[in-house]
């Protein structure tokens, strides 16, 4: 077998990107309303202040308007689902997302949760989550839709290839592993792969058993050992979908 690949997905983010603008622009040119995007975030992370204005900075790049309501760590529970509650009925408001995570006092599963689904541009909401599952249109989670969007424009074969994915996060390795597995011929087609999910708890030797069988691998976790030595993965496509992956575990 080849040696295994690494896919990177910055060119094809310039396509898409481009593609979108394209989008944005035919649709104000015919007479419809600019599309708004509103970001809640909670809080002084640092991460989470990058993290959004990466966001802001993209949707300025195709033409979508967006706003960062800006609340302190302080904030109650309740003043945030009001907060929620308002930009869901608020008829300028098209996508809605609360960045992640909040302070430990609020509870994330019900801030998501109170998102409009319609609005809901993380796929964070029960409703879209189920979906997903059920092989229905839904909005996705980006990390997962960005990985399914590599392997899709790159031609990577997915149906009958053995596949793992490292990682198990209901935001990211869950959802991938959905998209990979499910089947081609439903309302939101799969990849009708075989996928095998592995974790913190996955045993070193198994998981490099479950590696080498790979045709692909998917990296969706910040631990660099989930995912085997090269020469485990040799001549498996590798998919990097982790903010804190070691690269060169996958390049080498």
């Amino acid at each position: 077998r080849a040696d295994a690949v690494v896919i990177s997905g910055r060119k094809l983010a310039r396509q898409i990107r481009q593609e979108a603008r394209h989008e944005v622009e035919q649709w104000v040119a015919a007479g419809n309303k600019r599309p708004h995007l509103s970001v809640v975030l909670v809080g002084e992370n640092p991460a989470s202040h990058s993290y959004v204005l990466n966001k802001t900075k993209a949707a300025a790049d195709v033409g979508i308007s967006s706003e960062t309501i800006l609340r302190p760590a302080s904030i109650t529970e309740e003043e945030l689902l009001d907060l929620i509650s308002k930009l869901n009925n608020d008829a300028n408001v098209d996508g809605l997302l609360v960045q992640l995570p909040l302070p430990g006092h609020i509870d994330e599963r019900r801030v998501c949760n109170a998102v409009s689904p319609d609005k809901d541009v993380d796929g964070f909401h029960v409703l879209n989550v189920g979906r997903l599952c059920l092989d229905q249109d839904s909005m996705l989670p980006a990390t997962p839709w960005g990985v399914w969007e590599i392997i899709k424009r790159t031609g990577i074969p997915t149906l009958g290839r053995n596949v793992v994915v490292a990682g198990r996060s209901k935001n990211v390795g869950m959802p991938i592993a959905m998209l990979l597995h499910t089947d081609g011929k439903h309302e939101r087609p799969g990849g009708d792969a075989t996928v095998t999910i592995s974790h913190r708890y996955t045993p070193k030797e198994q998981l490099k058993q479950h590696t080498i069988r790979a045709d692909i691998v998917v990296a969706a976790a910040g631990r660099a050992w989930l995912v085997a030595q090269p020469r485990g993965t040799e001549g498996a496509p590798g998919v990097p979908g982790g903010k804190s992956l070691a690269w060169d575990v996958l390049e080498a």
